[in-house]
């Protein structure tokens, strides 16, 4: 039973074993997904009867499959360009330590009588 459960998951969430696979772009496999979760919320809240259930349903798998699709689109850049995070978000800036100073991997060596920042 675990072992179904499992499977069905991957043969619906997994981008990997999913038919959605054989769509190259993953905004588009997105939206497919995204349309097909809109589906499921209209079938489940038909069942029940209620709309306050659809409304519910449709946002949450929206953050959900959201997030999923964020953090798989973040994943691939990192893979493929990892320098696009290092551009977007530089380190470059000196810490305002004064221990053991590093500025792009060079240790900086401090004038013992600095008092160091905005202190006179």
């Amino acid at each position: 039973m675990r072992e179904w459960i499992y499977d069905s998951w991957n043969s619906v969430m997994n981008a990997e074993v999913s038919p959605l696979r054989n769509i190259p772009d993953t905004m588009v496999r997105h939206m497919v997904l995204q349309i097909l979760a809109w589906m499921w919320c209209i079938a489940f809240s038909m069942i029940v009867g209620s709309f306050v259930v659809f409304g519910i349903s449709m946002v949450a798998h929206v953050v959900l499959l959201a997030a999923i699709a964020i953090t798989v689109g973040a994943f691939e850049v990192a893979e493929k360009q990892p320098q696009f995070f290092m551009d977007k978000f530089p380190h470059s800036t000196p810490s305002r330590a004064r221990h053991n100073m590093w500025v792009d991997g060079e240790k900086i060596v401090l004038d013992k009588d600095d008092k160091g920042g905005e202190h006179e």
